[in-house]
This record gives C-alpha cells, structure tokens and sequence, in this order.
C-alpha cells in the first residue's frame, strides 16, 4: 500500500498561498529560562490570556518589544491562552506590559494544511483513493496525547520539520489513542482540522499503510484491543521525486 492523497488536498497543494493571521493580544510579558517551556525552549506569556489563537506548528512574531523582536516556531501551549513555549532559550526578560503585535503563519505547506489534524486508524485494506467513503468504522482517533479532539483543531497533532524528503510527527507531540474497537491496524486517514469523513473529493486528507516498520505508518504492534491506548512511534512521509 501507498500514500494516496485526496483530490482536495492536491488542489489546495497546487493553489493555496500561505496567510498571516493577526493573534488578538495588546500587552505581553516575555520570560526568559531554558526551564521555563515543558520542552527546554522559552515561554511568551500573557497575564490577559490572549494566546489561545497560537497553536503548537505555526510560527509566531513578535514586533514592538523592548528587547525581543523575532519569528520563532511554536513548540506546545496550555491551550488556556497564558503562555506559548517558542522553540528559543535566549529571549530576555521584557518591560512589563510592552505593547506588541503577535502574527501567526499559516496556510502554504503540506504540513501546514495538516495543523492541529487528526488521524483515524481502521482495519482491513485500503481504498483504491483518498476520495471514498472509509467504508468501516475506525478501531483508534490519534490526536494529542489522548485527549478528545473537537472539528477546529482543538488537541490536534502537527508534523515536525521535513528532513531528507521525509516528513515526521512532530519530536515534542505524543501521538496516541484509546481504542474503541478490537482488531488489526490495516490502514489511516489523516484528515486536516475540519476532519471531514464520507466520500470527498474537496476535503483534505490522505492515506497510507500501516505497519511495524517500513511504512508511512510505523507501530510497535499493529494488534488494537479496544479500551487499550494506541501511541505511534513514527510517521515517515515522502512526496514522488519524479
């Protein structure tokens, strides 16, 4: 089996253009310790929790600060808008309540398309395209650490950086499920955060196999017992060089 992408994604692949998204904060303070973020980067914090449109895979620039002006990449958030951790560990501590303007990007990449997705793990073969109707229900939803994902992205998962034409989770992402079914993992769907289901061919999504090693779907053990949790070790994705 191979990665098969939906028609809607090649589309938005082929047209979309990458779109700065203006984050409503007006005051921030920025704090300065590599122990300050839950992954050994820095913490932006706002005491008006006005963070909560910055998620985990979008960059984020600060303009305005006495002492820190800069585009760094996202790395986690609490999700209650009070801080984000920027993938940084030498921001310095600035003017309490300095006016500054946030901008998040998003929008162009294939990874991009995919922020804050979920993906769905179902047993059996997969379809002949990303466009059909799964056609059976699904054993595990990955999303963030378990927990209950919700159309719009909330506790989504991200991919990493690409590296040598190969495409992985994001490093500081868990992965994982709890099943609701008994069976063999046979293939996945990820779908983008509006995680349409059914046959489509204008949602954003793809498929691809499953296996212990050498798919794009890599699993410590294929077997999913229902109430079990289902974490993924790998994801490796590569476009055609030719």
């Amino acid at each position: 089996m191979s990665l098969r992408l939906s028609t809607g994604l090649r589309n938005k692949l082929l047209e979309t253009k990458s779109a700065a998204v203006a984050l409503a904060v007006a005051q921030i303070t920025i704090s300065f310790s590599v122990a300050d973020g839950p992954n050994g980067g820095d913490k932006i914090s706002d005491s008006g929790n006005g963070l909560s449109g910055a998620k985990p895979g979008a960059t984020i620039t600060v303009f305005g600060s006495a002492s820190n002006n800069g585009t760094w990449n996202i790395l986690s958030t609490p999700g209650d808008g009070s801080y984000v951790e920027v993938e940084a560990s030498s921001l310095t501590a600035a003017i309490a309540g300095a006016s500054v303007t946030l901008m998040s990007a998003t929008g162009g990449s294939f990874s991009d398309l995919f922020r804050n997705g979920v993906m769905r793990i179902f047993p059996g073969t997969q379809p002949a395209n990303a466009d059909t109707t799964e056609g059976v229900s699904h054993l595990v939803e990955i999303s963030l650490a378990s927990a209950a994902f919700a159309v719009g992205g909330v506790n989504g998962i991200n991919f990493g950086d690409a590296a040598s034409g190969i495409l992985g989770k994001s490093s500081v992402e868990t992965w994982s499920g709890v099943a609701i079914d008994t069976n063999t993992a046979g293939w996945f769907r990820m779908y983008d955060k509006d995680r349409v289901v059914g046959a489509s061919t204008a949602a954003v999504r793809f498929d691809g196999a499953v296996a212990q090693a050498g798919a794009q779907l890599n699993m410590s053990n294929t077997a999913i017992t229902n109430g079990g949790t289902t974490t993924i070790d790998s994801v490796a994705l590569t476009l055609p060089t030719a």
